[in-house]
């Protein structure tokens, strides 16, 4: 059996690192992805997908499209050996940024519909 640790790093009820089941983690590995600028990882400056940066930025048919291209190219960088990313929806309104990600878990051809949501309380 593959470890595959919780995101963000817990521990569990007897002090042994958390664990994911499969579907759990490869959500954590998306979210990861999603909102890691790059360059805030040290050992890996270009992980991410600069969706944060993207929240303030005026709303346009063309920022979305840009957005959606921008995350869905970033998940089947980082991702693709686990995932085959077959939509992205990225909405923003004020603060909150939601993002929907349709993909499929390539180990079980199991296709899966996640909703990330940052900011404005959520």
């Amino acid at each position: 059996m593959n470890t595959r640790v919780h995101f963000p790093f817990q521990f569990d009820g007897r002090g042994r690192t958390r664990d994911d089941d499969e579907d759990l983690w490869i959500r954590g590995l998306i979210e990861q992805v999603l909102f890691t600028a790059p360059g805030e990882r040290v050992m890996r400056p270009d992980f991410g997908s600069g969706l944060r940066e993207l929240v303030f930025a005026p709303n346009s048919p063309e920022l979305a499209a840009t957005t959606q291209f921008l995350v869905q190219g970033a998940l089947q960088q980082w991702l693709a050996d686990l995932i085959t990313v077959e939509a992205v929806k990225v909405s923003a309104e004020d603060s909150r940024l939601s993002v929907s990600v349709q993909y499929v878990v390539r180990r079980t051809d199991m296709r899966r519909v996640e909703r990330f949501v940052r900011g404005g309380g959520g």
